[in-house]
């Protein structure tokens, strides 16, 4: 009797090369799969920040200070974190500005782009809670698309696993990054066994992450930065189990592998959050919105194409306000901005002057009383209670108030 070879059936495979040579310039997949993964979060942020009344294109002034920023934070985790791939002993510290290789941490990067948010929340006027909200369910689905780079990396896998879904993985030229080692015959080398694709676990999540907070978020109506909230405890839960299934190199604090304490701390820091911030979902309306410019009349070689191209543009404004929905719907429908909202110190609105020290003349005009000897005194004491309401009257004021 022989026994069937342990060998599963079905793999996944990985990718023997991670950066292909378009002439002098080197096409790597990992960068592909972040400009990917930032390119769909702000597509849906986006479309999320105008249906919340934010002016087209918003987004990419806040790209513009958020991506960068939120790079720099990741990379800057990943280098505290690992420092002994750069500064140890034999470490590169060159390297730590090896980005393409990989090496981006997600709490860092979460950091460095709230930051950057942040700044281009203020510069364009717009609560920064709206633009997390907004980027809640963007965030994992670019995270999702970003896991993928791991993939063509042959990085951040589990233990050995004989599931069917069991990751083939390479052994990577450390003399030729971005290649597999390769036999004698010229074959990629593969690592024995199967792995399990701790990569594809977190990018499903993420999607699920992000499913979950598009419906809470529709039922709900979350606002004052909750539904970002709810996205942090999403990513963490899952981030805290499939960290513990990985394998690669990683500090430990107390035998469990840092990024598990990390996880855990971050989630309970966003449940508090989300339990402690009330309030409804912020819509906005523009403070400030220019006027159209009006073209000049006249022989069209005089019109100013310039100033045409600027007022077919959409307006930008100065600012934006925070309205109610049902404020911010008529808005839309009507065009009419909603009115400025009182000021909680502002005091009760005042007499008219006119009713209050003088009278007024037939054209309208206050008249300023005086304590001259044609003045009559209401409060003579020999004066009639009849006498001061006629007086009064006489006077288009009105009558006395009698003592209670």
């Amino acid at each position: 009797m022989t026994l069937a070879p342990m060998t599963p059936l079905a793999a996944m495979p990985s990718p023997s090369t991670a950066v292909w040579q378009l002439g002098p310039v080197p096409i790597r997949a990992y960068a592909l799969c972040i400009i990917l993964g930032i390119v769909v979060a702000c597509v849906v942020t986006e479309y999320r920040l105008r249906r919340r009344g934010v002016a087209p294109g918003a987004v990419l002034d806040i790209a513009v200070w958020a991506v960068p920023a939120g790079i720099i934070g990741a990379r800057i985790y990943h280098v505290i974190t690992s420092p002994e791939k750069y500064f140890g002993a034999g470490g590169e510290p060159i390297k730590a500005l090896y980005i393409w290789e990989g090496g981006l941490g997600i709490w860092g990067a979460v950091a460095g782009g709230a930051v950057g948010a942040w700044l281009a929340a203020r510069q364009l006027g717009i609560p920064f809670t709206v633009i997390a909200d907004a980027l809640a369910p963007g965030l994992p689905l670019a995270q999702a698309v970003g896991r993928l780079g791991n993939w063509f990396n042959n990085e951040l896998y589990g233990g050995r696993t004989t599931l069917p879904w069991g990751l083939e993985v390479h052994v990577m030229d450390p003399d030729n990054p971005g290649h597999a080692l390769r036999d004698d015959a010229g074959n990629p080398v593969l690592q024995p066994g199967l792995y399990h694709p701790t990569f594809l676990y977190e990018a499903l999540w993420n999607i699920g992450v992000a499913a979950l907070v598009l419906f809470l978020d529709r039922k709900l109506r979350l606002g004052r930065g909750r539904a970002f909230a709810l996205y942090v405890m999403g990513y963490t839960a899952g981030r805290f189990w499939i960290e513990l299934m990985r394998t690669d190199e990683a500090n430990l604090i107390l035998g469990v592998r840092l990024n598990v304490w990390t996880a855990a701390l971050v989630f309970l820091g966003a449940l508090a959050y989300f339990i402690r911030v009330r309030g409804p979902r912020e819509y906005l309306v523009p403070v400030g919105e220019p006027a159209p410019a009006a073209g000049p009349a006249g022989d069209v070689s005089q019109v100013d194409l310039s100033a045409r191209e600027a007022a077919a543009r959409p307006a930008v404004p100065e600012g934006y306000r925070v309205v109610t929905e049902e404020q911010f719907e008529a808005y839309r429908r009507t065009g009419e901005l909603p009115p400025e909202p009182a000021a909680d110190d502002e005091p009760a609105e005042a007499e008219p002057a006119a009713a209050a020290t003088g009278r007024t003349d037939d054209d309208g005009a206050t008249a300023e009383r005086t304590d001259g000897d044609d003045t009559e005194d209401d409060t003579d004491p020999q004066r009639t209670d009849a006498e001061r309401t006629n007086a009064g009257r006489a006077d288009g004021g009105r009558p006395a108030d009698r003592d209670s």
